[in-house]
């Protein structure tokens, strides 16, 4: 049997066993049936469960709770969206866009809510997110990044533009020119945070099976090996895991993210690193970069950058990439010297992120079908799938409500091309911001030689 433990250092560091509850024993007949039990099939089961204690609910998940993204992931559960503020405002206009961008900051709010009810120990700490620019490029970012913020309507308490000095209190990276800080955002323990989640919807009386692994989906029924569940609504919430199901091929690309965890750092090497509130930090690159400052004191980093799979294909083989391991412990080394020439890398591992073919998650119920839908993330779910959850409880108990009037409600993406254009496109476009960054830092490389020679000469 797989050590789910392997697959993560967030999985690996769980007190408990992860021993797969029982699975589906056979036919069975519910009210809402969830295919996933990750995030997004986990806070729709809660939300449900809150709402409506009489609801037979019955979650469905092919391995473990948290076998997914959700107990593989940076751990930030941030206020991030998929599709930028101003691209919200350009298709439903301002206020919509404002509201959804409000939406996602009570998100992180409503999670650490839940998190203290219910008393899961996941690491929660609500220390923000540093942007930092490094570049005279990247500052250019980070000062766009906020004059749109507020064209928008967000205020210097949602983002504000950071200096050199003050960017580098927060986090001090090597040749920090400036950044943003936003206060939206929790560090927290993600596999620590799925598995809480797990036991909580159990207490409220929801039905997970695991083991149990999807065939199809149709109206009214999800099929399994094991059995069949029949219910009037059936929620996917796969995310990466999408294209295998039967009919969905085409529906997500999924895109592999692969991270690194260091050992446990001493505390002079963090009064050197910062992270004294435990943010979460980026920089203004082109492929996404990510960390964190773990509760037990490691720096756990991830990146972009691993290929597309012909076939939107998923296997476990795909979540190691030494090539990707290898470039983002030599990011890791140059954002912080002084982790040394080798990085202290003690885990590595990987997964499947969702991305839509426009780039826009999106949460829905077609009433005519029952069908029901969340996803479609691109690395931001932490935060988007209770929001998520919370839209599909009321949509699905037919309730109108702030919620269920957000623009990403009812969206539908439009399917990604066939292949071989699918791989061609995706692998293209990661090859472009490889090539721009690199173009970038090399260039501002040669600029601080020249400026150190300059000063040698006393020009």
């Amino acid at each position: 049997m797989m050590r789910y433990q392997d697959l993560s250092y967030w999985l690996s560091s769980v007190d408990e066993p992860l021993t797969p509850r029982p699975g589906l024993p056979g036919d069975t007949d519910a009210d809402v049936v969830v295919v996933g039990a990750g995030y997004t099939g986990l806070w729709t089961a809660y939300y449900l469960a809150a709402a409506d204690p009489t609801l037979r609910i019955v979650v469905l998940e092919k391995e473990i709770a948290g076998y997914g993204a959700s107990g593989r992931n940076g751990g930030w559960c941030s206020a991030l969206f998929p599709t930028s503020l101003p691209a919200l405002a350009r298709r439903h206009g301002r206020d919509r866009a404002l509201a959804m961008q409000h939406a996602m900051h009570e998100t992180v709010r409503e999670v650490g809510r839940v998190v203290a009810a219910e008393g899961i120990d996941c690491d929660w700490r609500a220390g923000g997110t540093v942007v930092l620019a490094r570049t005279e490029v990247q500052l250019g970012r980070a000062r766009a990044a906020v004059a749109e913020a507020r064209e928008h309507g967000l205020a210097d308490a949602d983002l504000v533009l950071l200096d050199a000095a003050e960017a580098a209190a927060r986090c001090h990276a090597e040749g920090v020119r400036g950044g943003t800080y936003t206060p939206h955002c929790a560090a927290v323990h993600p596999a620590k945070l799925v598995r809480g989640l797990a036991a909580a919807v159990e207490r409220r009386g929801v039905r997970l099976f695991e083991r149990t692994p999807v065939t199809a989906l149709r109206p009214g029924a999800a099929v399994t090996p094991a059995g069949v569940v029949r219910a009037p609504v059936v929620v996917r919430a796969t995310e990466g895991f999408t294209p295998a199901l039967p009919g969905q091929r085409r529906a997500v690309a999924p895109v592999y993210s692969l991270m690194v965890a260091t050992e446990p750092l001493p505390e002079a090497a963090w009064a050197e690193i910062g992270l004294a509130e435990r943010e979460t930090f980026s920089d203004y690159r082109h492929v996404i970069v990510y960390g964190q400052r773990t509760a037990d004191g490691r720096l756990a980093f991830g990146g972009r950058g691993a290929p597309y799979h012909y076939g939107s294909r998923v296997r476990p083989d795909f979540d190691r990439e030494p090539r990707v391991f290898a470039a983002l412990r030599r990011v890791l080394g140059e954002l912080f010297p002084v982790l040394g020439p080798e990085v202290p890398v003690t885990h590595t591992w990987g997964g499947p992120l969702g991305v839509a073919r426009d780039w826009a998650a999106s949460v829905g119920l077609d009433r005519s079908t029952g069908l029901a839908w969340a996803g479609g993330y691109v690395g931001d779910g932490v935060g988007t799938s209770n929001l998520a959850g919370r839209s599909l409880a009321d949509l699905i108990r037919g309730e109108t409500t702030d919620l269920t009037t957000l623009p990403w409600v009812n969206h539908r993406s439009p399917k990604w091309e066939p292949e071989p254009l699918r791989w061609l496109a995706v692998n293209a476009g990661l090859r472009v911001m490889f090539s721009a960054d690199e173009a970038e830092l090399r260039t501002n490389r040669e600029s601080r030689r020249a400026a150190a020679f300059n000063h040698l000469l006393g020009h």
